[in-house]
């Protein structure tokens, strides 16, 4: 979701994904729940969308930290989703996560540790797009050519859904071929996401796409599973739950809306403190019972939060929804 360059250690996010280590307050008076309920696939009809557990994202973007593996499993526990990013489309070649083809020998160890995380029951999703621009692009320009490199990568590698992270010129009718496309291929219970900035769900933007997300959502509500909202980067404020609640005012339903902070105060501007973070969380679960969640962009440096590692950020968010 980052906005920028392609590569995971220099790609910065315009606007971050949610990275909150919720409730340091919450956790320093109480004991840290760690147990999480999976959350599962949200379908496309309302019914299986209506989960009562709420979203723990944790975006994934940076495998290797100054050529060291970071290993997704402490996030199990902790974390509902991991968001494997950032996935891109380039002409007269393949699919590549950040740098690299999905094949490279550098990521054999990340896909069974994923796989390790699914069978214990968290969801993986494809994050396509963010910073680096093209990969709609080429959608609008030549879907039948590079729709499949997205389509072959879903199905190799077993993702549980994909997070469309369209920051570039992407129309309305594109966005709706597209997950429709998808829904086709991967039926009724793949997780279909997409990442706007927060102010375009509260009708103040267009950034993500150039479109009206009011009417994306009209047109397509029963096929997107939930939108993991930018509220960071100038976009959005988790400072409070005023933001949120004018997403909510403009007709997004609070079940489908996960809320996106970043985890550390390098990932971008708007960056909340734990403490903070914790008490808008746990006051938007007492106006919202079924809260969509929280989002944090990204995992490798969050902030640890009463814990030994990044993964204690995501835990404190969990815990502050509890």
């Amino acid at each position: 979701m980052p906005i920028g360059v392609r590569s995971p250690s220099t790609e910065v996010p315009l606007m971050p994904r949610l990275r909150s280590s919720a409730a340091l307050a919450l956790l320093a008076v109480g004991a840290l729940a760690l147990s999480v309920t999976p959350a599962g696939a949200h379908a496309a009809d309302p019914a299986h969308r209506a989960t009562p557990a709420h979203h723990v994202v944790a975006y994934y973007q940076t495998q290797y930290d100054n050529g060291s593996y970071v290993s997704p499993l402490p996030l199990r526990g902790a974390a509902t989703d991991v968001d494997v990013a950032a996935f891109h489309l380039n002409a007269g070649s393949t699919i590549t996560l950040n740098d690299d083809p999905p094949s490279a020998a550098k990521y054999n160890q990340m896909w069974q540790d994923l796989a390790t995380l699914q069978q214990s029951g968290l969801k993986i999703e494809a994050m396509l797009g963010g910073a680096a621009q093209g990969s709609y692009a080429d959608l609008h320009n030549n879907f039948a050519t590079y729709y499949p490199q997205l389509r072959d990568t879903l199905r190799a590698h077993h993702f549980n859904g994909v997070d469309l992270d369209i920051e570039e010129t992407f129309s309305l009718a594109d966005t709706e071929h597209l997950i429709k496309q998808l829904h086709a291929d991967f039926g009724s219970g793949f997780i279909v996401n997409l990442a706007p900035v927060a102010s375009d769900l509260s009708g103040g933007s267009s950034f993500s796409g150039g479109f009206d997300y009011s009417r994306l959502d009209r047109d397509m509500g029963s096929r997107i599973s939930w939108y993991n909202a930018q509220f960071y980067c100038g976009w959005g404020d988790l400072s409070s739950t005023t933001d949120y609640d004018s997403v909510v005012a403009n007709g997004f339903a609070p079940s489908r809306v996960v809320a996106g902070a970043v985890t550390n105060s390098a990932n971008c501007d708007g960056y909340v403190d734990p403490a903070t973070l914790g008490s808008t969380l746990t006051a938007l679960v007492g106006e919202y019972p079924g809260f969509g969640g929280v989002a944090g962009w990204e995992y490798f440096n969050a902030v640890p939060v009463n814990g030994s590692g990044p993964a204690s950020w995501y835990a404190a968010a969990q815990n502050a929804m509890n």
